[in-house]
């Protein structure tokens, strides 16, 4: 896949700054969009979000409408409006455009970096946190395309998600596929027994230590176009995934919903990565290695 140069954003960072632009830099990261460094010719910087089909390193495929299409300007807008809103650090817009949106350059560390020894970044990140999912709506969904009140409850959309997962899972590992009966049980036993809910909490939706920056101690949030409303469960599993030993238990959780969506996620987390590694995405292993490592929490979740 060809990245963008100076000769494709010049009338972006002129426009956004202007200035003229020196040097073009791709980023490491974005699967769905660009992330660019422009740097001008007075040696400043900003960062160029940008939502073009030669950008998007995954396959055609036919997306679900709620998880399925987490990407694009108008989602980064409403998410940047509903974080802000919360109270949470998210990267100052600099220019809006049609399919480009450029952002402060916080010349920050990621917080993945950071997580040994930064504990006061970490345990800001899980004060702003606890202020998202505390932001409430008796609808799940992005915050500006709520799902109607009478839309299938969040468990069966996940349901329907996952066994779909399991699915694609079966037809590429056959690990997976010699426990699939096991394992179709297991998601439809854990769905079973959850209790109704009638509100949901504001989550990120993929919330890594790489999807955070640490700015003057502070942490701001990036790669926010999955924010939705939803359990908040989805998030805590996920978080407990990517942080680790650094994840912060919170109480009040719902224990059925966390064990159903922890395999649901986990086979996500196989699919996913597996689909990606059909096109041309750069980081092959590490993809891979994503895939092997939940291949094996499936099998034993």
């Amino acid at each position: 896949m060809a990245h963008l140069g100076v000769a494709d954003l010049a009338d972006i960072a002129q426009a956004a700054y202007g200035r003229e632009l020196s040097d073009v830099v791709r980023l490491h990261g974005g699967t769905k969009k660009g992330v660019y460094r422009l740097t001008l010719d007075d040696g400043t910087t900003g960062v160029a979000y940008v939502w073009r089909a030669t950008e998007d390193y995954w396959p055609a495929h036919e997306h679900d409408p709620l998880f399925g299409n987490a990407s694009g300007r108008d989602l980064f807008l409403t998410a940047h409006t509903a974080l802000s809103e919360a109270g949470v650090c998210v990267p100052r817009l600099v220019l809006v455009d049609r399919d480009v949106i450029v952002v402060e350059d916080l010349g920050a560390e990621f917080l993945e970096k950071l997580l040994d020894h930064d504990t006061e970044a970490l345990e800001r990140l899980w004060d702003d946190l606890a202020a998202m999912h505390q932001r409430t709506s008796p609808r799940y969904g992005r915050p500006s395309a709520l799902q109607p009140l009478d839309a299938p409850p969040v468990p069966d959309v996940v349901l329907q998600r996952a066994l779909g997962h399991l699915e694609a899972c079966c037809e590429r590992v056959p690990r997976i596929a010699a426990e699939r009966d096991r394992l179709e049980t297991q998601l439809r036993q854990r769905h079973s027994v959850i209790e109704p809910r009638t509100a949901y909490g504001l989550i990120h939706g993929e919330l890594g230590p790489d999807h955070v920056l640490v700015a003057d101690g502070r942490p701001v949030l990036i790669d926010i176009e999955g924010v939705m409303f939803f359990d908040i469960e989805w998030e805590h599993v996920f978080l407990e995934l990517r942080f680790g030993p650094h994840y912060r238990p919170v109480a009040g959780l719902d224990p059925a919903r966390t064990s159903f969506y922890r395999l649901a996620q986990h086979l996500s987390l196989v699919e996913g990565p597996l689909r990606l590694l059909d096109g041309d995405f750069p980081h092959r292993d590490a993809m891979r290695e994503i895939a092997e490592h939940n291949v094996e929490r499936v099998l034993v979740c």
